[in-house]
């Protein structure tokens, strides 16, 4: 589902060409690019759940992190998170890139995926497709755009 989200999202909205409105010619080109359906239907329903997060306002009322507060992850997430992912998404917290509510809604698209195993990559992806669903995040997206296009970039061990 990864390589669909991947290629919709620099094909169409990454590069500025005119998304299809046209869900079944949009199924039928990505079935055509050689995407099993199962991966082009869960992908579409997971971009339809992304783009409800700009009228989403349950973030709202996550509570402003500070310097001093800490995320506790639940034990699903825990699992379908790893340690160094949970660490990049604080890194971007504290770069500023992720707020409280954005940080919320890359979890919540994270875990959607149900994938059994989250690379560090994919989860820059998913940060930079939240990023640029939710209005008032353009320079966020930026500075997120420019850690997935730079290597090594993040948590040192």
């Amino acid at each position: 589902m990864m390589d669909v989200l991947m290629y919709l999202f620099e094909t169409y909205i990454h590069s500025d060409v005119e998304l299809s409105v046209d869900q079944e010619k949009l199924e039928d080109e990505l079935l055509k690019a050689g995407f099993h359906q199962d991966a082009v239907y869960k992908a579409l329903d997971w971009l339809e759940d992304l783009a409800r997060l700009q009228e989403d306002d349950s973030y709202t009322h996550v509570e402003q992190s500070t310097s001093t507060s800490m995320r506790v992850y639940t034990q699903q997430e825990i699992d379908g998170i790893d340690t160094d992912c949970r660490g990049f998404l604080l890194f971007l917290e504290q770069i500023k890139v992720l707020t409280s509510e954005t940080r919320e809604m890359v979890i919540e698209q994270v875990m959607a995926l149900e994938t059994e195993e989250l690379s560090l990559d994919d989860l820059k992806w998913v940060v930079l497709m939240v990023l640029f669903n939710v209005p008032g995040q353009e320079s966020a997206y930026t500075q997120m755009e420019e850690l997935l296009y730079t290597a090594d970039v993040g948590i040192t061990h």
